[in-house]
């Protein structure tokens, strides 16, 4: 009887979903074995204190469960977030009061040495105030953000949200610690990605690279708060940063819907595999060190941002005052681009002078509000309109602006490109161009596909 060649044998398609979902099976049953006979085998040689571990396994069935987990979750951030939002308003006006002032001496410095003017408007009026904005919104917020984020590790409360959240992040293709890195996201994208280093494997750490900026960083917090604030029309104090607050948590669930689904499309396609799984042992609950927490928010991480933001919004504030204050004909620079990007602005449910704000905001996402204030008015400097009731008269009444403007003005912002900071940051991480074209293409295409289906939502139904 003769034997077929290995050519002409038949074979049927292999459904490596199936083999992953087989093996993570098969895996776990290993591991959950493993651990039971370690504890058997510890209780014969140690006498346990049960009473001791009995509160951290009780808490666990609730972080943990499938009916309470999620809902904790979603309540903690939104306590974090309120208390970010709330206790960074006062210190963010006090610092831009004290950075501003000390702008208008550097002015007069400069004014008594005989500066010519446009030295002087590019660099006080330009460098300086950029840097002022950019310093005055960013610190106070992650000031705050980190270090509360710093008490989640400490206590061990985040190994159980990358527990709670790995199964949908292995669905998608990826795997729970990218949950870890996004959480880092919220104070700062570039922190998020180097946090990334702790996935070990490296398909998965590009998939968390690429979508990490879905997650809304604190430089982004602003315009999504006051575009809150101003189209659920909470001018009511007293409930301005709840609805703010709650409008946050609406983009970061929106955030993370994108990120899975991105990071589905990336794994079978550019970042093809079988997710890796990971045996995560959760550690008993901690009492926070006060030590640790500060030098790791404060030292590794606020300042470590804060400056990587500041290298990059300095030369840009200069660029940006140059192209408003150099003109032909009657129109600058600015205006002539906006003109440019008009058409493709308004099929974004937007218009030119937002999407030139979000371009020149590469730079820093702080600056998008104030560039589209300068847009708007016309003014050869960045501006800064105190009450949201002025803002609200300027784009609303003055400029046409709908509640579909404000919500795509929203949704672009969160989903569009990284910020200069995050890209260098990325090509850093990766060491690639290829990665850190594509990190900036993949979200800014992203973003431009969503806001126009919700700006046409009407045509297609």
């Amino acid at each position: 009887m003769g034997v077929r060649p290995a050519e002409a044998i038949e074979t049927e398609p292999v459904d490596l979903r199936v083999m992953a979902d087989d093996y993570r099976e098969i895996s776990d049953k290993i591991v959950k074995t493993i651990y039971n006979e370690a504890e058997l085998i510890t209780g014969k040689v140690v006498k346990i204190n049960a009473p001791s571990t009995d509160w951290d396994r009780r808490l666990d069935d609730i972080l943990t469960s499938r009916l309470w987990g999620y809902p904790f979750m979603l309540m903690l951030l939104g306590v974090i977030l309120w208390l970010t939002v709330s206790g960074a308003q006062y210190p963010s006006q006090l610092l831009a009061a004290w950075l501003f002032s000390l702008e208008k001496a550097i002015g007069e410095i400069l004014l008594l040495a005989g500066t010519p003017d446009w030295v002087y408007g590019f660099l006080v009026l330009g460098v300086y105030r950029s840097l002022a904005w950019v310093v005055s919104v960013m610190l106070p917020p992650m000031a705050i953000f980190f270090p509360l984020f710093a008490i989640l590790e400490d206590l061990g409360y985040l190994p159980r949200v990358a527990f709670n959240m790995d199964n949908l992040f292995c669905r998608a293709g990826s795997c729970g610690k990218q949950v870890l890195t996004m959480c880092m996201g919220f104070g700062c994208n570039a922190a998020g990605v180097i946090a990334c280093r702790i996935i070990e494997s490296p398909r998965e750490r590009l998939i968390a690279i690429l979508t990490n900026n879905f997650v809304p960083c604190n430089g982004r917090f602003p315009l999504l708060i006051t575009m809150a604030v101003i189209i659920l029309g909470g001018m009511v104090w007293n409930a301005g940063n709840i609805t703010a607050a709650l409008a946050v948590v609406a983009a970061v669930l929106t955030g993370v819907t994108v990120t899975l689904v991105v990071s589905f499309l990336l794994s079978r396609t550019l970042l093809k595999g079988i997710p890796a799984f990971f045996a995560l042992e959760m550690p008993p609950y901690r009492k926070p060190v006060l030590g640790q927490i500060i030098v790791r928010s404060v030292m590794d991480r606020t300042l470590f941002v804060l400056s990587r933001a500041v290298i990059v919004a300095a030369p840009a504030g200069g660029i940006i005052w140059l192209l408003a204050n150099i003109s032909f004909g009657d129109m600058s620079m600015l205006g002539y681009i906006a003109a440019f990007l008009d058409p493709f602005g308004r099929q974004l449910g937007m218009d030119g002078i937002i999407l030139l704000a979000f371009i020149l905001g590469l730079p820093a996402n702080e600056l998008v509000i104030p560039l589209m204030i300068m847009g708007y008015m016309a003014t050869g400097s960045l501006q800064e309109i105190q009450s949201l009731t002025g803002l609200k008269t300027l784009l609303v009444d003055q400029h046409g602006w709908t509640c579909m403007t404000g919500i795509c003005v929203m949704l672009f912002s969160l989903l569009h490109f990284p910020c200069a900071t995050t890209l260098l940051t990325i090509h850093r991480e990766t060491k690639s161009l290829k990665w850190t074209l594509l990190s900036f293409l993949i979200p800014l295409v992203t973003a431009c596909m969503v806001c126009f289906f919700v700006s046409h939502i009407k045509m297609f139904f």
